[in-house]
């Protein structure tokens, strides 16, 4: 029993002074713990300052039944409980019941409101014993943070979001994902946390407590009115077709910005909703659109113009065994390569682009890269794939013994839409390729923290001359009649733009389906905004052709923005002199500066300057003027001494 008591004892100071330390810090931190305070997300805005997306603070508001004395629970919980009745609509004595319950349990943390928005907690932590705050009314207040999008589903999946699951893997798309921790996110703030048993911790306030620090805001290029044109038109055609699905990307020609940009597509029940960001991720064969590129690199190189006859004979050709077909049934017979653009000749492009560059490929490849089209536009949302272009110079068996042929009417290239539309932009304002832009600014509060610029990827594309010709073609597209886009002709405004239609799965018949495009700017002449519309697998029995399908869409746009949003053209004001006014001027200034109170000689002045320079002097007048036009006589003479209220007669004819 001695040694054991021994034992005991050594125990006993070994606990104390040897691990004591340890055993307190593990009893800290079983009783106290250290709790992330969020930091509230900033706020997304549009160009013109809409709200697109903001973090909502929600509050948990609940009571410590223990720390307020005695004397002050029970001179409170009569008006307490009156209040939360007129607040919940259960009456003041179940409240009654239950602080008085909570009380004698010890309840430290009893629930009074969950997930209450700002003006509600303003109210409740105003009601009686709650406003005497945490150490004498038990007011315990827990904060958290909903993101919330007040455009609803329209632009969501390009707004974005942040989403961390319970693994802690991260989703960020978007605007919202791909700016939130460098700017939007802030950073989170700390406060310890008391174990008061069951499971549940009380926030305790004292000095350590770390304030958090709020997001900085972000200004999108994004405008709500162009958006909400764009969403509506792609929702109206998509229903229409019954399509799986499509975007659309609206760009300001000049600075790259986005100004709207829809992706929508269709769920297990039939309706539409922004479930992928297809207009920047999703990557595919282009068809007809991908003409332009390719008779921009062959005008360029100067192998073809405009003007070159090309044989369509019957519309359809034969490479190594594959035919090339136009969608014209017994083709066009010979044409010229313009009109072979503008009514999408398939035959007439290839026969072209073989013609020009069957033997050299790679110098056709070579064009390609020299419009920066190999490359990907290196955007700050993720998901961007890189653009595809075979090279026969790269083993990777994307070049065969067709692939030229191929490439020239779209097939074996891949593109985003935004991609596409980033070069048909450059065709709009000149030849000056610029960066999709998504932000105008950061900022806090009115201090703007980052100004984002226009950023240039290639600063000439390609020759003036070229530039002019391409314009010219696209241009033709809508207003000649044989243009495949020449439904969509408007006398009212303007649009140049080339149609697409891109088979889908070719190489199964019974998946075959089709993507319909249209890509342009408008108005045709100095465009102010370029567009692309692109939707996939619409119903064939309904239809499929770019210029119907996708066309409608452009020009459903372009005209709205036309109506809503009106393209000025403004005038600057002319600085220009003519030497009467001015010496009439300077005749009437002499005459004000140098009499005040004598009777000037206005013969000869412009009656309205009479009347300006009489109502001006030191003593007040009363003029009478007969007639108009320029005085030619006055009822008192020149430099006689005036008097208040003396009346002067002025004849003007």
């Amino acid at each position: 029993m001695f040694v054991f008591g021994l034992a005991v004892a050594f125990k006993l100071v070994s606990i104390q002074f040897m691990q004591g330390d340890k055993y307190k810090a593990l009893a800290s931190e079983r009783v106290v713990k250290n709790v992330i305070i969020p930091a509230n997300r900033g706020n997304v805005y549009s160009v013109k300052g809409n709200l697109l997306a903001t973090s909502v603070p929600k509050y948990d508001i609940r009571f410590d039944a223990v720390t307020p004395s005695s004397k002050i629970f029970e001179k409170y919980i009569k008006p307490l409980s009156d209040s939360l009745s007129r607040y919940s609509g259960k009456s003041s004595s179940h409240f009654q019941n239950e602080l008085r319950k909570a009380r004698a349990l010890r309840n430290r943390y009893y629930l009074i409101a969950r997930n209450v928005g700002y003006s509600e907690y303003i109210r409740l932590r105003n009601f009686p014993m709650l406003e005497l705050g945490a150490f004498k009314g038990g007011l315990i207040v827990e904060q958290t943070t909903k993101r919330e999008h007040p455009m609803g589903g329209i632009a969501q999946r390009t707004i974005g979001y942040e989403r961390i699951d319970e693994n802690g893997n991260v989703t960020r798309p978007g605007i919202d994902g791909a700016f939130g921790v460098k700017y939007l996110r802030g950073v989170d703030g700390q406060r310890k946390k008391q174990q008061i048993g069951k499971g549940q911790w009380k926030p305790l306030n004292d000095a350590n407590e770390i304030d958090p620090k709020n997001g900085y805001d972000v200004y999108t290029t994004i405008d709500v009115n162009i958006q909400d044109i764009a969403h509506h038109a792609l929702l109206e055609q998509l229903e229409k077709y019954k399509a799986d699905h499509g975007c659309v990307v609206v760009m300001e020609t000049k600075t790259g910005e986005i100004r709207a940009i829809s992706n929508l597509g269709r769920n297990s029940e039939g309706l539409y909703y922004e479930r992928l960001n297809y207009a920047l991720g999703e990557s595919h064969e282009v068809g007809s659109t991908f003409k332009l590129m390719a008779l921009t690199a062959g005008i360029e190189d100067k192998v073809i113009d405009t003007s070159d006859v090309v044989d369509t004979e019957k519309g359809i050709i034969w490479f190594y065994g594959k035919p090339v077909r136009d969608s014209h049934h017994g083709g066009y017979g010979k044409i010229t390569l313009s009109k072979a653009f503008e009514v999408s000749s398939n035959t007439g492009i290839v026969r072209a682009i073989d013609k020009a560059y069957g033997k050299t490929p790679s110098k056709f490849v070579d064009r390609l890269y020299a419009m920066n089209l190999h490359n990907d536009l290196e955007l700050p949302i993720i998901g961007e794939p890189k653009p595809v272009i075979p090279d026969p110079r790269i083993k990777n068996g994307r070049w065969s013994g067709i692939a030229l042929q191929w490439m020239a009417y779209g097939y074996g290239v891949s593109f985003t839409p935004l991609q596409t539309l980033t070069f048909y932009n450059a065709i709009a304002n000149g030849g000056e390729m610029v960066k999709p832009q998504f932000l105008r600014e950061v900022k806090e509060f009115d201090e703007v923290i980052v100004p984002f610029k226009k950023e240039v990827i290639n600063e000439q594309i390609c020759s003036k001359e070229t530039i002019a010709k391409v314009q010219q073609l696209l241009k033709n597209v809508v207003e000649k009649k044989h243009g495949t886009g020449h439904r969509l002709y408007s006398e009212n405004f303007s649009m140049a733009g080339k149609t697409g239609t891109c088979q889908k799965d070719y190489a199964n018949k019974d998946k075959l389906s089709y993507i319909s495009s249209f890509a342009g700017y408008f108005p045709a002449d100095n465009p102010k905004y370029s567009c692309i519309v692109v939707i996939h697998e619409p119903d064939k029995s309904v239809g499929y052709y770019g210029a119907d399908v996708s066309g409608p869409v452009f020009k459903k746009i372009a005209q709205k923005i036309f109506t809503d949003t009106p393209i000025l053209n403004e005038v600057k004001s002319l600085d220009v002199k003519i030497a009467s006014v001015e010496k009439e001027y300077n005749n009437f200034y002499k005459i004000a500066q140098l009499h005040k109170t004598i009777m000037p000689n206005v013969v000869g002045l412009p009656a309205m300057d009479a009347l300006a320079l009489l109502e001006n002097m030191q003593v007040k007048v009363k003029v009478k003027l007969e007639g108009n036009g320029i005085i030619k006589k006055q009822s008192i003479a020149q430099n006689i001494k005036l008097k208040n209220n003396q009346i002067v007669v002025l004849t003007a004819s």
